[in-house]
């Protein structure tokens, strides 16, 4: 089993920054791939952006430039920075880890984001 905690969620006016955290915890040595996805109202949840065990990162059109996702694998955690944030990025933002071994996704329970003036 894997549990993951996100945390960093909050209000930002538009051009705003804020950071996300997610630490893992359980069998996190079975972990590969870990990333953040979202979930707007009414819209289906989509990936924002997700890293390897060895720091191979990968990004949605939408926040490429804007976003960095990186991993402290001696935290066992995981953060999204996100840089000039615009209206359109408001949304549940959830953590993902993968197991290969099992073939399993875990999920947080989503921290939200909103971006308003």
């Amino acid at each position: 089993q894997v549990q993951l905690v996100e945390s960093g969620g909050g209000l930002v006016q538009p051009g705003g920054s804020l950071r996300l955290s997610c630490v893992a915890s359980g069998s996190i040595s079975l972990i590969t791939a870990m990333g953040w996805y979202r979930q707007a109202p009414g819209k289906q949840r989509e990936l924002v952006a997700t890293i390897t065990s060895r720091g191979s990162a990968t990004y949605a059109d939408s926040v490429k430039g804007r976003f960095t996702i990186s991993r402290d694998n001696a935290k066992n955690t995981v953060y999204l920075q996100m840089n000039s944030l615009k209206p359109e990025d408001t949304a549940l933002y959830y953590c993902n880890a993968y197991v290969p071994l099992i073939t399993k996704d875990y999920w947080g329970q989503g921290t939200q984001v909103t971006v308003s003036s």
